[in-house]
């Protein structure tokens, strides 16, 4: 096939298309990934989260030059907003990330959010999958930067960073909910502002109240992306941290526990469309029955079921 086969002649044309066919929910894109899935398995695939205006995709640029100075190649997947008129993404990530196109040991993809609230959008799980197979070192994934609910980022990536900056207002209260669960490394970007010491105080203080259990207790790093202090420090801890879950079998736990739940997702999915395909007729009398309080939620879904059992 030959999508299969320019992914794994790391042929970087071949890959936007995959990718492209992917958000289109092309078949050809199934049949490639069915085909691509044994090929990977062997990137590693950092989650790079945190609110608007943090300067992930600046600490990104620095992060992959530093790995490509290290002879490692790097795929980023950066989650854009969406726009409101085409449905596309706005391609901002793309822009800020301009000097790294023309190295060819990077593949750079922008991709819409298209109203995913967990600020990754759903074909970036896929999207992995094709730089994996590719056989990009590090996979970095950016997400769209929407806040507190922003952790389906820690569903895909190996790892997570969450980028933090001082001067966000009451900065406890921007980080103290679901995003902080899922830290790996704390980076307090643009340290150089008033306030970043206090931050890194605030995260402390709550890494110590937290009732999570820590394999190995997230450091906070310092930095500037825009002047690249801190980048060295945050790189090398990316590294430490990445060998010592594969060291401890972390890693391979890990990532067992993320195919479980994306194939239960899978399921759910395609369940769900099969039904709505399938029985849409019932359902629209059912909900038209609820509306009018003719039928209880509960009883119209055990009717629905009963339907799909005897294949009514």
């Amino acid at each position: 096939m030959e999508l299969v086969e320019g992914i794994l002649k790391k042929d970087k044309k071949t890959a936007a298309r995959l990718i492209t066919l992917i958000e289109r929910e092309d078949p050809k894109a199934i049949d490639a990934l069915k085909k691509l899935y044994k090929h990977t398995g062997n990137s590693y695939i950092i989650g790079i989260t945190g609110p608007p205006g943090a300067g992930k995709s600046s600490l990104v640029n620095e992060l992959a030059k530093k790995m490509r100075a290290k002879g490692k190649t790097v795929g980023i997947i950066a989650v854009d907003p969406t726009s409101p008129f085409t449905g596309g993404a706005l391609l901002g990530d793309r822009i800020r990330m301009q000097d790294l196109t023309l190295d060819p040991g990077i593949f750079i993809r922008s991709m819409a959010s298209r109203g995913s609230l967990g600020g990754i959008a759903k074909a970036a799980y896929d999207a992995v999958n094709v730089l994996d197979a590719f056989g990009m070192d590090y996979i970095i994934i950016e997400t769209v930067g929407v806040g507190q609910t922003e952790i389906d980022i820690v569903k895909v990536a190996d790892m997570v960073v969450v980028v933090l900056v001082p001067g966000l207002g009451d900065d406890v209260q921007a980080i103290k909910a679901g995003i902080m669960e899922i830290a790996d490394i704390f980076a307090v970007n643009k340290s150089d502002r008033e306030g970043a010491d206090k931050l890194v105080t605030e995260i402390e203080m709550m890494l110590d109240l937290s009732q999570k259990e820590f394999d190995l207790k997230p450091p906070i790093i310092k930095t500037v992306a825009t002047t690249g202090i801190g980048i060295d420090e945050l790189e090398a801890k990316i590294s430490e941290h990445l060998s010592y879950i594969q060291n401890k079998g972390l890693l391979e736990q890990k990532r067992k526990e993320k195919t479980r739940e994306k194939f239960m997702e899978l399921i759910k999915f395609h369940i769900s469309k099969m039904i709505f395909q399938e029985k849409g007729d019932i359902i629209e009398t059912l909900l038209k029955d609820i509306s009018n309080k003719v039928i209880d939620p509960y009883t119209a879904m055990e009717k629905l079921l009963q339907s799909i059992i005897k294949g009514e």
